[in-house]
């Protein structure tokens, strides 16, 4: 067996250059190596594929390449042990057929005005000329979104009480020291609130104490006829028939919360960003949302074209998942030439493929027309995954961004205060700009009103 080249560099050399600039790293190495390459991590050699077909062949060829739970055992901790990312099989099957109806199709139309309402109440409490992030902003608002949405609650004791925990919890969860904790099981000591791994533990037991006691009261309420996605979980099976335990049930929602707030903010405020950058962007989007008339209804928002190309361009550049999660080599199997043993870790590399020339020429400029001029196959352009690990809060991202976006902009007039170019900044594994963009409040806006170039160019 022949792998594909690669770096040959000793792996705390990897993870560092990983964890110091992890698409500069990416791009250097895609430049030397081209869209197949290896790199070792210890004795483990993990081949990234940025090339259309070999990503088909990751997703597709389900028996010679799976994706097992146990390569995302490390995050376990977090995210339970019976939570999707860990589930394989009939389980894993049966956990996504739980997840997919409460958020996909017509039942996400029940949030589309609490969506918008949420984010008109927030963006009404910014200052005329006061300057603000937009990224902890939109933070606010996803975190709202998914107490709402999700867990169904509005008000109330638990709500405040995890209002205030879940950005503690997730701030720490994309943390340096949690991430060691992770990587070495021998450092997972819990030596009381002022060492990591017990700072972690007591905010993971408060984390299950509110969602399990919400759980318990939502059970008690047998003709309970909540529209949030906990509600619709209630009275889910497991893949024997059985009711799902309530530990069953609070394991899946580490990962959508986690996923929920801050790769929804990242790619709501890199939107932001580029709309805002590019003038003319805004003004053909400001043609389209004021096409709908006054008051539209989130589901004519969410269908709009352009608004549709902006936010697939927001997220080809900077996509929510760099990479696909990891998939194992089962059984000999050839990959773009190369014949790959069972044991070699896969992983589809989605930055480097948004970036391919043949598939988006300039892939660096912020181009929106490119996706109405071009349909890009699941291969292509696949900012949420793909294949049976593919995120499964998609749909409700999509949503929620774009009726995030259309509520901000359609009433409000906004500037960037800095001028220069934004640089995405690791976090966990998501990228929100560096600075978190510092944007100010210009006023209300009004529908119709023309925008010129000259004019936004000096907003």
């Amino acid at each position: 067996m022949k792998l594909p080249s690669g770096p040959k560099i000793p792996t705390w050399l990897v993870n560092l250059k990983f964890a110091a600039d992890p698409l500069g790293y990416m791009d250097s190495v895609s430049k030397r190596y081209g869209d197949i390459f290896t790199i070792m991590f210890g004795s483990t050699p993990v081949v990234f594929v940025s090339n259309p077909q070999g990503i088909k062949q990751i997703f597709t060829q389900t028996k010679e390449i799976t994706a097992p739970g146990e390569l995302n055992e490390d995050v376990a901790p977090l995210v339970g042990n019976n939570g999707l990312l860990l589930l394989d099989g009939l389980r894993h099957k049966n956990r996504r057929q739980i997840l997919m109806p409460p958020m996909h199709g017509t039942r996400i139309k029940t949030y589309g005005k609490l969506i918008c309402d949420l984010t008109e109440t927030l963006m009404s409490q910014q200052t005329v000329g006061k300057p603000f992030l937009a990224y902890p902003t939109m933070q606010v608002i996803t975190l709202d979104v998914i107490l709402q949405v999700l867990l169904g609650l509005r008000e109330g004791d638990r709500y405040e009480k995890l209002r205030k925990l879940l950005p503690r919890l997730m701030s720490f969860a994309r943390s340096s020291l949690l991430e060691t904790c992770l990587s070495f099981p021998s450092l997972q000591l819990d030596l009381g609130r002022w060492s990591p791994w017990g700072y972690f533990s007591d905010l993971m037991r408060q984390f299950d104490e509110l969602v399990l006691a919400e759980i318990s009261d939502r059970r008690k309420q047998a003709n309970s006829s909540g529209t949030d996605v906990l509600s619709e979980f209630i009275s889910a099976c497991d893949e024997t028939g059985k009711p799902l335990t309530d530990r069953e049930l609070r394991d899946l929602f580490p990962s959508l919360i986690f996923g929920g707030r801050d790769a929804s903010a990242t790619a709501i405020t890199w939107a932001l960003y580029s709309i805002h950058k590019h003038p003319a962007v805004l003004a053909r989007l400001l043609e389209e949302l004021d096409g709908l008339g006054e008051k539209p209804d989130p589901m004519s928002i969410v269908a709009l074209p352009y608004l549709t190309a902006v936010c697939n361009e927001c997220m080809r550049i900077y996509p929510t998942q760099v990479i696909t999660f990891s998939r194992m080599v089962e059984s000999p199997i050839e990959v773009m030439g190369y014949e790959l043993n069972p044991g070699i870790i896969l992983r589809g590399c989605v930055y480097l493929t948004h970036q391919r020339e043949d598939l988006y020429p300039e892939p660096k400029q912020f181009k929106p027309e490119r996706f109405l001029e071009k349909q890009f196959s699941n291969y292509e352009f696949l900012p949420f995954g793909g294949g049976t690990r593919r995120c499964p809060g998609e749909a409700l991202a999509l949503f929620e961004m774009k009726l995030i976006l259309a509520t901000i902009l359609s009433n409000y007039k906004l500037g960037l205060v800095d001028k220069r170019s934004e640089r995405p900044k690791p976090q966990g594994v998501n990228f929100p700009p560096a600075s978190g963009l510092k944007m100010v409040m210009l006023g209300q806006r009004q529908r119709q009103e023309q925008y010129s170039s000259t004019t936004l160019a000096r907003s």
